[in-house]
Parts: structure tokens; C-alpha cells; sequence
């Protein structure tokens, strides 16, 4: 059976759901500023212990990627981001999470092939453009600051 491409289409918008647009948009961003907001409450934390400024934003990166990775671990993440959206994405969390995703897949084929080389699947270009981008931020600066 051989359909046109007006049928496929038509049978495609009739099966596929409608997106929710504006809850979806609604619920990255509460879920998005929930995450931002416990590592300021983190922050907040490391400060009140005595860690230089500095010190406690590394801290705060150190112990959200933790987080991110644990309860990446434990299953948990996935459907923490399934009800949350994309909000779940943007912050580091969702970075650590797109890291530890597939090394933990990929664990039965061992470190080398799989821990190792599919550890930087998803993550391996943000890596790759975000230094090169730092790169030529610098020799930027370096030309005109």
C-alpha cells in the first residue's frame, strides 16, 4: 500500500498529541529557577561556612553536578525531567546528567568502549565548541582589551 505525502501528513497531525506550549514553557521555567535556586541555597551554605566567594561557586558547580550525576544513577533524573521539561536542561544539572546518561548505558561494554567513549557522546561537543569558543574569546581580547 502506497500513500501520498498529503495522506502521510494528515495521518501523522491525526496520531501525533498537541503540545502544550504554554504549560510546557511554564514548567521549564519553575523546574529550571527550582534548580537554580537550591544551588543559590548552596551557595548560600558554602558562603555561610566561611568559603571564599570563589571557592563556594566551585563548590556550588561541584555539588550540583553530584546531584545531577546520583540521581542520574538512581533513575531518577529521567522522570524528574519528563514532568519537568526543559528546565531540567539548561542548568548544570542537566549537563551532568547528559554525561553520566550514556556511561552508565553503555557500563556493560566495558571502560574503554563504553564507559569511556560514550561518556562524551551528547556532552563531547558542547565540550569541543565551548572551548574553542573560549579560545577565540581570548585572542579577542588579547587584540583589543
Amino acid at each position: 500500500m502506497k500513500i501520498s505525502q498529503k495522506e502521510y501528513q494528515k495521518l501523522a497531525d491525526e496520531k501525533s498529541p498537541n503540545s502544550k506550549l504554554l504549560q510546557n514553557c511554564l514548567w521549564a521555567f519553575v523546574s529550571g529557577g527550582v534548580i537554580c535556586a537550591i544551588g543559590q541555597g548552596f551557595f548560600n551554605l558554602y558562603t555561610y561556612l566561611g568559603a571564599v566567594e570563589s571557592s563556594a561557586r566551585a563548590w556550588t558547580s561541584i555539588t550540583l553536578i553530584f546531584i545531577g550525576v546520583l540521581l542520574t544513577a538512581l533513575k531518577v533524573y529521567d522522570s524528574i525531567a519528563k514532568h519537568a521539561g526543559a528546565g531540567t536542561l539548561v542548568p548544570i544539572t542537566g549537563f551532568a546528567n547528559s554525561v553520566a546518561s550514556p556511561a552508565i548505558e553503555f557500563k556493560s561494554e566495558g571502560f574503554i568502549l563504553g564507559l569511556g567513549a560514550k561518556m562524551f557522546v551528547i556532552a563531547g561537543p558542547v565540550i569541543v565548541y565551548g572551548t574553542l569558543a573560549g579560545v577565540f574569546y581570548g585572542i579577542i581580547l588579547a587584540a583589543f582589551g
